[in-house]
């Protein structure tokens, strides 16, 4: 009797409840699989290598980091992707902006022109550092940043928050000190002496950190031998390449302007014999320069009033417009009329040697400057890579080194290319960056650590 009551109540009431959650169970199976990846598809992928571009591709991102890169033809995309449509747009890597000033105004800016990442040369400690520290977080829209907090400057130093050292014990206590509080790489500044920097150096190394230098007194060949790992704005070469350097480099310990512009204004003298010289000595020694193009040619046009009503400079919020003051910056440097037009008559030689280093085999890295004046976050980085290519770069060539070889300067193997196991940074473009490299502009979408943002609504944030 017992086993037949077991039986009409299972026929009855738990049969029903047993159907119905057979049922529900079967729905599931068969409902929409749970997306754990994107594919981004039918795209022309640029990997950053330098290696040619793969046209129809798919590009599978998990997690934050790119699972696979194939034609479409030649992979089966999982049935858990979020498939995104990019027929007849060109997937390139997040650019790394190799030379900046980062501030805080500026981070949605980087990433809506497709900088993702930013080598910061020269910031106040604290608030740098605390920076780096809360967009790894990922907490908010910013970039990558990597820091050298403040530079180390020799004695004289006028640079606001450089640490001025003027002797061995100094130097290397300097080095000690940044160790401690978690930068990336050491910043050296104009006025460091000979013997100094090689005390940064030998003390740099014991932390396997690199040494980027703005040059003065020391110029650029002695300076790569030396072991600095790059170069910024072509600082050193005029010193390198002249034949009586001595009045550039009291100049330099004069003051920080009356040396740059004497340096600046030196280019225009050298000859190509003498600059072919130190390109190859420089790209021999395997130092990476960093040439800011942008910074020179922008800052030989000051005087312009054009410059001021430039449409990339509508994203800077006005209160950092009155910050740059230009006309004071004018009036302080003591730059007149002769001083431009001499600043432009630098501009050739400069880009003669950049073909120079490029073509004996060197390493370039582009780097916009930005936040100094009249150099604007992200927007810069993509002018340095139109200069590049009007000096001799194809535009591949010049995606590279906003991609690619500033990666291998930061020492950061997981960014600055579109390959399986990189980190999930990449620009989505609307038009063809090889063909134009005005391209690069064209940005429809930027993914930073695997998210996906629309440019326009980054821009509206502004």
């Amino acid at each position: 009797m017992a086993g037949r009551s077991c039986m009409t109540t299972l026929r009855g009431t738990d049969l029903r409840r047993l159907a119905h959650g057979i049922l529900a169970l079967t729905v599931a199976a068969c409902g929409p699989t749970e997306k754990d990846r994107i594919a981004l598809v039918g795209g022309t992928v640029i990997s950053g290598a330098g290696d040619a571009a793969l046209p129809d591709a798919v590009v599978i991102i998990r997690n934050g980091q790119i699972e696979t890169v194939a034609a479409r033809a030649d992979i089966e995309i999982p049935k858990s992707a979020e498939i995104i449509d990019v027929s007849g747009r060109w997937i390139i890597p997040g650019f790394i902006d190799g030379h900046a000033h980062v501030e805080r105004w500026a981070l949605d800016r980087y990433v809506a022109a497709g900088v993702t990442t930013v080598r910061d040369l020269h910031g106040a400690r604290d608030s740098i550092l605390g920076l780096k520290e809360e967009a790894g977080l990922g907490g908010i829209v910013s970039p990558r940043i990597f820091s050298a907090s403040t530079m180390i400057d020799g004695p004289g130093t006028t640079e606001l928050g450089a640490t001025e050292v003027k002797s061995v014990s100094e130097a290397r206590r300097a080095v000690d000190d940044r160790a401690v509080a978690g930068v990336d790489y050491i910043k050296v500044g104009p006025l460091l002496t000979a013997d100094l920097l090689k005390a940064v150096l030998d003390e740099a190394g014991t932390f396997s950190f690199k040494v980027a230098a703005h040059l003065g007194v020391v110029d650029a060949i002695a300076a790569a031998n030396a072991g600095v790992a790059s170069i910024e704005h072509l600082t050193g070469v005029p010193e390198a390449a002249s034949r009586s350097p001595a009045s550039l480099f009291e100049a330099h310990r004069t003051s920080k302007l009356r040396g740059w512009t004497a340096s600046e204004r030196a280019w225009a003298g050298l000859d190509s014999a003498s600059l072919h010289r130190v390109a190859v000595a420089l790209a021999e020694s395997r130092v990476v320069l960093v040439p800011t193009l942008v910074m020179h040619e922008t800052w030989s046009r000051l005087d312009d009033p054009a410059i001021l009503s430039h449409p990339d400079l509508s994203t800077i919020p006005r209160v950092e417009l009155e910050n740059w003051n230009v006309p004071a910056l004018i009036a302080s440097a003591g730059w007149g009329t002769d001083v431009f037009a001499a600043f432009r008559a630098s501009r050739p030689n400069q880009d003669l040697f950049v073909r120079e280093f490029r073509s004996a085999g060197g390493r370039l890295v582009a780097g916009s400057n930005a936040s100094r004046p009249m150099l604007i976050p992200g927007r810069s980085l993509h002018t340095e890579l139109e200069l590049l290519v009007a000096a001799g770069l194809t535009p591949l060539d010049a995606i590279q080194t906003a991609t690619h070889n500033a990666a291998q300067l930061l020492g950061a193997d997981s960014l600055g290319m579109i390959a399986p196991g990189k980190v999930a940074d990449l620009i989505i473009l609307t038009a063809n960056p090889l063909a134009d490299i005005r391209n690069t502009r064209a940005i429809e979408r930027v993914m930073l650590r695997g998210h996906l943002y629309q440019t326009d609504s980054l821009r509206a944030a502004f």
